[in-house]
């Protein structure tokens, strides 16, 4: 059987160019400019002049079969098909046609009953992982904290005055399954205490690939068969309890959530960051984690507040000193915001701005 007889899948997947739309096709690589018509719709220009909409949806974390029925349906209708999920866990339908846009974006409140926002200087979707829904190491649930967030900014969403784009991420725990070290403002789930071991469950695994998947070389053979765990090396990744239910590392007592903020993954300006730590730990208070909001608001507001136009997060706080926004907010400032690592924030050259 000839190559392009055989089924896709037997290939891998499809190059995504043969998955564009054609005005897409036509007009790669010759995108003049774009503009925010308004929250939740794009509109790129061509030099050729041809243009497509983007009509981007906020949506949530998990959704049911029922729900990307309907979504295909609508892209079916309205957009010859074409869609795409994008990495901040929203959906955007490429609208070829101008005269599909106000009746897509209806059918969107009324079918999917989904937000239709995001764009420009206004709030991005909330990046989040699967938290406590299935993962073995979660210090807090990233959905359940994401949603009690979108309950208090649910409205910046669709606002378009804001100094510029705020991004926001939560992950479960220090693997990051997102990008919180580049967001705004990123919250982490953190552990406290090093895994328990439990000798009977722990005799049953192979304890040479225990030891050796762990990256900070923290575990140690105990005879006659078992390990004890160096707390001074731990770095709470959990990789050893994936690799052995004998050692899990959750700790309902102690987990809990940290802050971080300036992150940014944009070229503009001074180029990419990373964030920094700002609040070192919240217990975990679900469902609605009152205290991590509240401490999220006083960022965002004092940000508002003080920011000139398209400084984001992390610009507006290197403008006016770590000091002053610390003084700003009202976050105390500990020992644990002392960065004594070998391979320290400021020794990573992150972007692509190169200079001779």
């Amino acid at each position: 059987m000839a190559k392009e007889e055989r089924p896709w899948g037997m290939w891998g997947l499809l190059p995504y160019g043969e998955m564009l739309p054609p005005v897409i096709k036509r007009n790669y690589g010759k995108w003049k400019y774009h503009e925010v018509l308004r929250p939740g719709v794009l509109r790129h220009v061509s030099e050729a002049g041809e243009g497509i909409y983007t009509v981007r949806v906020g949506m949530p974390k998990f959704i049911a079969p029922e729900t990307v029925r309907k979504v295909c349906d609508l892209a079916d209708k309205y957009c010859d098909g074409y869609l795409r999920f994008t990495s901040r866990h929203s959906l955007e339908f490429l609208v070829a046609d101008k005269k599909n846009v106000d009746p897509l974006i209806a059918d969107i409140k009324k079918v999917l009953r989904f937000p239709v926002g995001g764009t420009g200087n206004a709030m991005q979707s909330i990046v989040q992982c699967t938290g406590w829904m299935h993962c073995q190491t979660p210090a807090t649930d990233a959905p359940g904290i994401a949603k009690a967030l979108y309950e208090e900014f649910y409205d910046y969403f669709f606002r378009t005055d804001l100094p510029a784009k705020l991004k926001m991420g939560v992950v479960s725990c220090l693997n990051m399954c997102g990008s919180t070290h580049a967001c705004d403002i990123g919250i982490i789930g953190v552990h406290r205490t090093v895994p328990r071991v439990i000798d009977e469950e722990v005799a049953k695994c192979e304890i040479p690939v225990l030891i050796r998947a762990c990256p900070t070389y923290a575990i140690k053979p105990k005879p006659p068969k078992s390990i004890e765990i160096d707390p001074e090396r731990c770095m709470y990744c959990g990789i050893c309890y994936i690799v052995c239910p004998g050692a899990p590392l959750t700790d309902p007592e102690r987990d809990g959530v940290s802050i971080w903020v300036g992150g940014k993954t944009s070229n503009t300006r001074g180029g990419p960051m990373l964030s920094r730590l700002a609040v070192p730990y919240i217990p975990n208070n679900p469902p609605r984690w009152p205290e991590v909001v509240e401490k999220v608001k006083l960022i965002v507001d004092a940000w508002i507040e003080g920011a000139r136009k398209d400084e984001r997060v992390g610009e507006w706080i290197e403008r006016i000193s770590w000091e002053r926004f610390f003084e700003i907010t009202g976050l105390p400032f500990t020992a644990a915001h002392i960065d004594d690592f070998t391979f320290s924030i400021p020794t990573w050259r992150s972007t692509t701005q190169f200079r001779w």
